[in-house]
Protein backbone atom coordinates (compact mmCIF):
# COMPACT_ATOMS: atom_id res chain seq x y z
CA UNK A 1 0.00 0.00 0.00
CA UNK A 2 2.50 2.24 0.47
CA UNK A 3 4.58 1.65 -2.37
CA UNK A 4 1.27 2.63 -4.59
CA UNK A 5 0.72 5.83 -2.31
CA UNK A 6 4.12 6.78 -3.50
CA UNK A 7 3.33 5.93 -6.80
CA UNK A 8 0.20 7.70 -6.40
CA UNK A 9 1.38 10.53 -5.65
CA UNK A 10 4.59 10.89 -7.61
CA UNK A 11 1.90 11.06 -10.76
CA UNK A 12 -0.35 13.13 -9.15
CA UNK A 13 2.71 15.63 -8.99
CA UNK A 14 3.51 14.57 -12.95
CA UNK A 15 0.06 15.24 -13.78
CA UNK A 16 -0.06 18.49 -11.50
CA UNK A 17 3.06 19.95 -13.44
CA UNK A 18 1.98 19.37 -16.79
CA UNK A 19 -1.39 20.50 -16.74
CA UNK A 20 0.24 23.71 -14.70
CA UNK A 21 2.63 23.47 -17.47
CA UNK A 22 0.20 23.72 -20.23
CA UNK A 23 -2.57 25.84 -18.78
CA UNK A 24 0.85 28.61 -18.71
CA UNK A 25 1.60 28.08 -22.20
CA UNK A 26 -1.92 28.68 -23.04
CA UNK A 27 -1.30 32.08 -21.47
CA UNK A 28 1.69 32.72 -22.25
CA UNK A 29 3.16 32.36 -18.73
CA UNK A 30 5.13 29.93 -17.05
CA UNK A 31 4.14 27.61 -14.62
CA UNK A 32 5.52 29.72 -11.81
CA UNK A 33 4.20 32.71 -12.83
CA UNK A 34 0.16 31.20 -12.95
CA UNK A 35 0.37 29.91 -9.48
CA UNK A 36 1.89 33.09 -8.26
CA UNK A 37 -1.59 34.49 -9.50
CA UNK A 38 -3.08 32.09 -7.90
CA UNK A 39 -1.45 32.82 -4.67
CA UNK A 40 -2.69 36.26 -5.18
CA UNK A 41 -6.46 35.35 -6.29
CA UNK A 42 -6.63 32.86 -2.82
CA UNK A 43 -4.85 35.77 -0.18
CA UNK A 44 -5.19 38.94 -2.24
CA UNK A 45 -2.92 41.62 -2.60
CA UNK A 46 0.36 40.72 -0.64
CA UNK A 47 3.34 42.83 -0.30
CA UNK A 48 6.51 41.15 -2.41
CA UNK A 49 8.17 39.48 0.59
CA UNK A 50 4.69 37.69 1.84
CA UNK A 51 4.01 37.06 -1.65
CA UNK A 52 8.32 35.52 -1.56
CA UNK A 53 7.11 33.35 1.70
CA UNK A 54 3.89 32.13 0.57
CA UNK A 55 5.30 30.71 -2.83
CA UNK A 56 9.04 29.57 -1.22
CA UNK A 57 10.53 32.09 -3.91
CA UNK A 58 13.69 34.26 -3.06
CA UNK A 59 12.93 38.04 -3.54
CA UNK A 60 15.44 39.10 -6.00
CA UNK A 61 13.08 35.92 -8.18
CA UNK A 62 9.77 37.48 -6.66
CA UNK A 63 11.11 41.37 -8.29
CA UNK A 64 11.36 39.40 -11.45
CA UNK A 65 8.20 37.50 -11.60
CA UNK A 66 6.27 40.90 -10.47
CA UNK A 67 7.71 42.72 -13.36
CA UNK A 68 6.70 40.03 -15.62
CA UNK A 69 3.46 39.57 -14.73
CA UNK A 70 2.98 43.31 -14.18
CA UNK A 71 4.23 44.00 -18.26
CA UNK A 72 1.71 41.22 -19.29
CA UNK A 73 -1.31 42.73 -17.52
CA UNK A 74 -2.01 40.19 -14.74
CA UNK A 75 -1.31 41.81 -11.69
CA UNK A 76 -0.53 45.32 -10.36
CA UNK A 77 1.46 46.91 -7.53
CA UNK A 78 -0.58 49.08 -5.08
CA UNK A 79 0.04 51.17 -2.34
CA UNK A 80 -1.22 50.03 1.21
CA UNK A 81 -3.45 52.23 2.42
CA UNK A 82 -2.15 51.42 6.11
CA UNK A 83 1.31 51.70 5.30
CA UNK A 84 2.15 54.62 2.62
CA UNK A 85 5.69 53.17 2.35
CA UNK A 86 4.58 49.50 1.87
CA UNK A 87 3.35 48.24 -1.80
CA UNK A 88 1.11 45.53 -2.66
CA UNK A 89 1.05 43.28 -5.55
CA UNK A 90 -2.68 42.14 -6.77
CA UNK A 91 -3.80 40.53 -9.44
CA UNK A 92 -5.86 41.91 -11.85
CA UNK A 93 -9.44 40.87 -12.74
CA UNK A 94 -8.75 40.43 -16.22
CA UNK A 95 -6.32 37.92 -15.06
CA UNK A 96 -8.78 36.15 -13.31
CA UNK A 97 -11.18 36.05 -16.00
CA UNK A 98 -8.82 35.20 -19.00
CA UNK A 99 -7.86 31.61 -17.08
CA UNK A 100 -11.22 31.34 -15.40
CA UNK A 101 -11.83 29.22 -18.68
CA UNK A 102 -9.49 27.04 -18.84
CA UNK A 103 -10.19 25.40 -15.58
CA UNK A 104 -14.06 24.98 -15.89
CA UNK A 105 -13.97 21.68 -17.08
CA UNK A 106 -11.55 20.38 -14.92
CA UNK A 107 -13.39 21.94 -12.10
CA UNK A 108 -16.76 20.31 -13.54
CA UNK A 109 -14.90 16.68 -13.50
CA UNK A 110 -13.98 17.62 -9.62
CA UNK A 111 -17.11 17.92 -8.51
CA UNK A 112 -18.13 14.83 -9.99
CA UNK A 113 -15.21 13.13 -8.30
CA UNK A 114 -15.87 14.76 -5.09
CA UNK A 115 -19.75 13.33 -5.46
CA UNK A 116 -18.14 9.78 -4.94
CA UNK A 117 -16.71 9.54 -1.82
CA UNK A 118 -19.01 10.41 1.41
CA UNK A 119 -18.54 13.29 3.90
CA UNK A 120 -16.01 11.62 6.18
CA UNK A 121 -13.93 10.05 3.28
CA UNK A 122 -13.51 12.83 2.13
CA UNK A 123 -12.67 14.87 5.35
CA UNK A 124 -9.46 11.91 5.42
CA UNK A 125 -8.36 13.09 2.05
CA UNK A 126 -8.54 16.71 2.71
CA UNK A 127 -6.31 15.99 6.67
CA UNK A 128 -3.85 13.90 3.60
CA UNK A 129 -3.86 16.57 1.48
CA UNK A 130 -3.14 18.75 3.84
CA UNK A 131 -0.38 16.70 5.51
CA UNK A 132 1.23 16.41 2.21
CA UNK A 133 1.25 20.00 1.78
CA UNK A 134 2.84 20.94 4.49
CA UNK A 135 5.74 18.80 4.16
CA UNK A 136 6.25 19.60 0.49
CA UNK A 137 6.36 23.12 1.76
CA UNK A 138 8.95 21.89 4.42
CA UNK A 139 10.99 19.94 1.80
CA UNK A 140 10.62 22.56 -0.09
CA UNK A 141 12.42 25.32 2.18
CA UNK A 142 14.88 22.49 3.43
CA UNK A 143 16.29 22.15 -0.25
CA UNK A 144 16.09 26.06 -0.62
CA UNK A 145 18.08 26.20 2.44
CA UNK A 146 21.09 23.92 0.47
CA UNK A 147 21.29 26.43 -2.74
CA UNK A 148 24.52 28.37 -3.11
CA UNK A 149 22.63 31.56 -3.39
CA UNK A 150 19.96 30.82 -1.32
CA UNK A 151 17.36 31.14 -3.68
CA UNK A 152 15.70 28.56 -6.34
CA UNK A 153 17.58 27.17 -9.48
CA UNK A 154 16.83 29.68 -12.85
CA UNK A 155 14.65 27.93 -15.14
CA UNK A 156 14.24 28.94 -18.82
CA UNK A 157 10.67 29.43 -18.23
CA UNK A 158 11.94 32.64 -15.38
CA UNK A 159 13.68 33.87 -18.08
CA UNK A 160 12.82 37.56 -18.03
CA UNK A 161 11.96 38.59 -22.01
CA UNK A 162 8.83 35.70 -21.71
Amino acid sequence: MLAQLTTAGRETSTAAVMFHTTLASLQGLSATETKAIDVLDRHGALTAGELAARTGLAPPSITGLVTRLERKGYVRRVGDPADRRRVRIERTHEALAAMAPLFADFARRLDALYDAFTDDELATILRFMTGITEQQRQATARLLALSPANVAPHTPADDPTT
